[in-house]
């Protein structure tokens, strides 16, 4: 008699019944291989929802923010340390200015540091049970990040709003009169008014990366902001020594972009393009249309980097300049560095 085998049927059959026994002996004896996968599901999604929802960074920053009276006008600004400094621009600073928390308490405002040109200030509180905001990495920002700035409208002191946007450019230099730039600047479609200036810009993780300022947002729809790396070795300063006294080259500089725009072809490095007599930079030997190539060994390719750096060294200390010449020539020089209140502080770095 011939052997029958089996039809490819019933292959197909024993097959699907081992699968379905199988998976049910793996969801009832061993649930945590299906398990840890699933949490790792929710978890991600935990994680993306939380960096593009706006209400929980601005929640998280909107304690910090404070209203700053002068002038007959309202401004902002932001608690930097726990022990009362104040981030806020330049421009809105009065002797008489009241500082309004957002539990409603009042406070007199001292003047700790200022740059007129940056339209950057700091100012210090007597006050206690203060919320710090987070400062983030402002070199680590990209065209097309969400951005959230934050302020008081419409001279409110006691009300804070949130504006939307993103990051549309970085590194930008204007002109705010003649003469005088705020360099290395962010830009963003972000609302920024009277209200805001001063504020913080923060990312979708509620990281203060800017400092929004109205000084230098006067075109329709475009919003400038401070980078806030700028403000780290000054807070540093404060919370070591008390105090922050900003050393200077005495020298009148550009960035690439601006010196491009002048028609000083130069591919890295920072333009001088004025030298302020019996200067520290003078004093070294520097001249017009040399390029600062770098600090101490640290390259330098944007104003605002050059600036951070020489926040970190002492009044009365020494840096080495590499410096390339008109015709190419580098060489390295020695600068002391002296006091910014020694010169004019609208002007010289």
């Amino acid at each position: 008699m011939e052997e029958r085998r089996p039809s490819l049927f019933s292959y197909f059959v024993v097959s699907l019944l081992g699968a379905v026994i199988g998976a049910f002996l793996m969801v009832t004896f061993f649930p945590a291989a299906t398990q840890g996968k699933e949490e790792n599901k929710i978890e991600n999604r935990i994680i993306i929802e939380k960096t593009t929802d706006f209400s929980y960074a601005a929640n998280k920053v909107l304690p910090s923010v404070v209203s700053i009276s002068s002038k007959g006008q309202v401004a902002s600004g932001f608690i930097i340390d726990q022990d009362g400094f104040i981030a806020t621009n330049s421009h809105v600073l009065d002797k008489n200015m009241i500082i309004t928390l957002t539990d409603g308490r009042e406070f007199t405002g001292n003047v700790v540091f200022q740059d007129r040109v940056l339209d950057l200030a700091i100012i210090k509180i007597e006050a206690d049970n203060l919320k710090e905001v987070t400062l983030g990495d402002s070199n680590l920002i990209n065209i097309g990040d969400s951005v959230l700035a934050i302020g008081n409208p419409l001279n409110l002191r006691y009300h804070r709003t949130v504006t939307a946007g993103i990051i549309s450019g970085k590194d930008i230099t204007i002109e705010i009169e003649k003469g005088k730039f705020m360099e290395d600047l962010i830009q963003t479609d972000a609302a920024i008014n009277k209200g805001n200036s001063g504020g913080p810009l923060i990312n979708l993780r509620g990281e203060v990366i800017g400092i929004n300022s109205v000084k230098a947002s006067e075109y329709e729809g475009i919003g400038f902001a401070i980078p806030i790396n700028i403000i780290k070795p000054i807070l540093k300063s404060l919370r070591e020594k008390g105090e922050f006294k900003p050393p200077t080259l005495g020298l009148k500089i550009f960035d690439v972009e601006t010196a491009r725009y002048y028609n000083y072809n130069i591919d890295r490095g920072i333009y001088v393009y004025e030298v302020v007599e019996d200067g520290p930079g003078f004093k070294a030997g520097i001249k017009e249309g040399d390029v600062i190539l770098s600090i101490d060994g640290v390259e330098v390719n944007k104003v605002v980097d050059l600036k951070r750096e020489l926040y970190l060294k002492e009044i009365g200390s020494k840096v080495i300049l590499k410096i390339k010449n008109p015709i190419g020539m580098v060489r390295e020089v020695e600068v002391l560095l002296d006091s910014i209140d020694n010169l004019s502080v609208d002007v010289f770095r």
